[in-house]
């Protein structure tokens, strides 16, 4: 372990509130009981600054303090002539990597139908629109109190420019607090408590965020989502009564680029993009873009390459004429839920972690699948991806951290120190470059585990430098929706059966598809030829990563993790 000293700063306690009277109550809490529990997500955090903090070289060298140097151990420093891949620096907001790199095209370009809002175009664009019902006078049986605080004009007034605000949901809660005030962090600004429904998730669109306008989303286990603006106290309500989707909102998140499309995963293994700003209506599949069933699976002849068309069904294309009504988009994923999803920095993909313990690569803006991996045991609970975009990290119910690649397409390496399913990862964007990467772990083994890992340190073990045909390799039946069916033994090993060789180490240790194509840095393989399926990497053939450190945060289970630049911030269960 390296050495370092991390102090407690603040322990809030964000009060659980009690389950609403109307609601029956839990008869046996057995936690062996085949009967389904409420889902419930326990504490989930949103820091924002308004106005973004003054851009500084954020580096692993260049760490400030004593401690904090002495975190970093001496193989994975780099020294001050480190440069972005392109050349030029990235900036970061709130933790969030911006990087400077070519412009992606948003999602539904080039569709007409998608610039019209309830079939009228806007008079003024550039004027923010807000939600329509006022939650504080609001009757609806949907929410059932909002705790205002009695200055809250006064505290947004003297609240500084780059000061911290804290959005979260807690069971039956939402709250706003004020984290740049050191005497009055825990007295929320804003307090909404829902009648039954738990908001199981939100985000924050940091386009139209600012010190008089703020839209957040919020996904609930009763499948409905909130479109909620807190300084004006306005909301408004999407999928009510599950109308489009009527299974519990697992993740959600603003686009790219966009101020009203909003993409949400459902419990039901179905991927939505929603627009926040148009009617809802009972949804009907076009039979015309549901792809599994216009072509049915490829037989797999010892190919490592599987049809795409069984990997996405795509109920609803982002390029349909339709688009007066919610939804956008509608793409069947998986038959089992989707714990996650994060949107990578390019705006370009896609990953998904879901309970069948698979990681899907997804081109959302091409609606097709590229890579699907397979966790070492168990389901998937998070993803991230590096600030850079290069890498993705997965955690789940396998105890393990894994480290995959999206250029080599490979498992780069499994981290190995909780003890417990792990529930959150995120990386420190003000610790990572293009060579040096600094992220972090929770679980339910109430620990906090910080991991670096550098380019140039990883090396798989000896037995991974030549790779067998027929190896041990599976694939959920889940992982082909739309009826397309899973894969038998033989079957899944004839996928690892074809390797290509090449001349790089990283390279040989990865799976291809029978394209001829050799993949090259900024290349995409596989845009216009079929997934391919990546066999479970056994351990013998796999580096091994431990934590540079690990500490024990509370006595309740962990199930949130963020960085800002001067400190980590984490959740529990509870709402502590």
């Amino acid at each position: 372990m390296a050495t370092g000293t991390y102090i407690l700063r603040d322990d809030l306690h964000l009060a659980t509130p009690p389950p609403h009277p109307s609601e029956a109550p839990v008869v046996s809490n057995n936690p062996l009981a085949t009967v389904p529990q409420p889902p419930t997500i326990g504490a989930r955090l949103s820091p924002i600054i308004l106005s973004p903090r003054p851009y500084s070289r954020h580096r692993l060298y260049r760490t400030t303090t004593a401690s904090s140097a002495r975190s970093i151990p001496p193989s994975i420093r780099e020294d001050a002539q480190t440069q972005w891949s392109d050349g030029k620096l990235g900036a970061y907001t709130n933790g969030t990597a911006v990087l400077s790199q070519h412009h992606a095209p948003s999602f539904g370009e080039g569709n007409p139908s998608l610039a019209v809002v309830n079939g009228k175009e806007s008079k003024d664009p550039s004027k923010r629109r807000k939600p329509k019902t006022n939650i504080i006078k609001s009757s609806s049986s949907f929410v059932s109190r909002v705790i205002t605080h009695e200055a809250l004009q006064k505290r947004l007034q003297e609240h500084a420019a780059d000061g911290l605000f804290v959005f979260a949901n807690v069971n039956r809660a939402f709250e706003w607090l004020d984290f740049s005030s050191s005497t009055q962090k825990s007295d929320h600004l804003t307090k909404i408590l829902f009648t039954k429904a738990h908001a199981l998730c939100h985000d924050i669109n940091p386009i139209t965020k600012s010190p008089t306008h703020i839209d957040i989303i919020m996904g609930f286990n009763y499948a409905d989502i909130i479109w909620y603006e807190p300084i004006s106290q306005k909301y408004t309500r999407i999928n009510k009564n599950g109308i489009i989707n009527p299974h519990p909102v697992t993740d959600i998140a603003w686009l790219p680029g966009s101020e009203n499309l909003f993409l949400a995963s459902h419990m039901d293994g179905t991927l939505i993009v929603y627009d926040k700003e148009k009617e809802d209506a009972v949804f009907i599949p076009e039979d015309a873009t549901s792809n599994s069933d216009a072509h049915p699976e490829k037989p797999i002849n010892g190919s490592t390459s599987v049809d795409r068309s069984s990997a996405l069904h795509v109920k609803k294309s982002v390029s349909s004429r339709n688009q007066k009504t919610n939804p956008v988009a509608v793409w069947k994923v998986s038959n089992q839920k989707l714990n996650a999803f994060a949107l990578s920095p390019d705006g370009v993909h896609l990953a998904v972690a879901s309970e069948d313990g698979s990681l899907r690569l997804i081109n959302y803006l091409q609606e097709s699948v590229l890579d699907l991996y397979t966790s070492y045991y168990g389901g998937l609970a998070c993803v991230a991806w590096s600030p850079d975009g290069r890498y993705v990290v997965t955690g789940g119910q396998d105890d393990l951290v894994s480290i995959w690649s999206l250029a080599d397409r490979a498992l780069v390496a499994r981290c190995q120190g909780h003890n417990s399913w792990v529930t959150a990862v995120a990386f420190d964007p003000w610790r990572c470059d293009e060579r040096n990467y600094r992220f972090g772990s929770v679980g339910e083994d109430c620990r906090l585990l910080l991991w670096d890992f550098a380019v140039g340190m990883l090396h798989r073990p000896k037995a991974a430098s030549v790779r067998h045909q027929g190896q041990r390799g599976s694939v959920s039946s889940s992982a082909f929706p739309g009826g397309a069916g899973g894969l038998s033994r033989r079957e899944s090993n004839m996928l690892t059966s074809t390797v290509t060789n090449t001349t790089t180490a990283s390279a040989a240790n990865r799976l291809r598809s029978t394209s001829s194509a050799t993949a090259t840095d900024g290349e995409e393989q596989g845009v216009d030829g079929d997934i391919v399926v990546h066999a479970v990497e056994p351990r013998a053939r796999t580096a091994m990563l431990p934590p540079v450190m690990a500490k024990k945060v509370d006595e309740h289970p962990l199930a949130w993790l963020g960085f800002e630049e001067d400190c980590i911030l984490t959740a529990c269960l509870n709402g502590e």
